[in-house]
């Protein structure tokens, strides 16, 4: 029996969400994009928690290890907060677009960007420099990456079409404002 070539499309699990599913393998770049002024401030905060108690428990009991020896340490555990509150931005924003936490801001952002896109003709997700079967590969082992982060951090980083999400939706919106565009020339003609 011969190999088929083209690749197998699995689809995506649906978890069962109170909020709706935006994307279940949003890019890295959307998931920065929408993140929220308090994602950052969070981040930011659970960031300085490392130095700060480094910092902390050298004032309480000094560890004596002479000149230049508490520098690097610093710098180690201010590198370590920094990962530490990118990721935890990261994790934030994902919970939105897999409708775990929240998300009605997310929704009506999606909603505006991809309909949008289809009104100028772009691909929804954008044009992807990879073969569709290592889309597909891609789409496969970072679809809900982030559940596991803590474990392995994993990012989309390749533009593909499978998110899990009816995108009919988007032009179906598209094609109501074009409607509504059309109908408001006529009238004020």
């Amino acid at each position: 029996m011969a190999a088929d070539n083209k690749s197998a499309v699995i689809p995506p699990k649906q978890a069962r969400t109170d909020y709706p599913l935006i994307d279940s393998d949003p890019h890295v770049r959307r998931v920065f994009g929408y993140a929220r002024p308090s994602d950052y401030a969070v981040a930011a905060g659970m960031g300085a928690v490392s130095p700060l108690a480094f910092w902390v428990m050298e004032r309480v009991s000094p560890s004596h290890v002479g000149r230049g020896g508490f520098a690097p340490v610093m710098r180690l555990a201010t590198a370590i907060g920094l990962i530490g509150g990118v990721q935890i931005l990261y994790q934030r924003s994902c919970n939105r677009f897999y409708g775990f936490t929240e998300n009605r801001r997310e929704v009506e952002m999606d909603m505006r960007e991809m309909v949008d896109k289809v009104k100028k003709g772009e691909p929804l997700y954008g044009a992807s420099q990879v073969s569709p079967y290592l889309q597909g590969v891609a789409a496969q082992n970072s679809r809900y990456s982030q559940l596991w982060s803590h474990v392995i951090p994993w990012f989309n980083i390749v533009n593909h079409d499978r998110h899990g999400v009816d995108t009919a939706k988007y032009y179906q919106q598209a094609e109501r404002e074009l409607e509504a565009e059309r109908a408001s020339k006529l009238g004020s003609s």
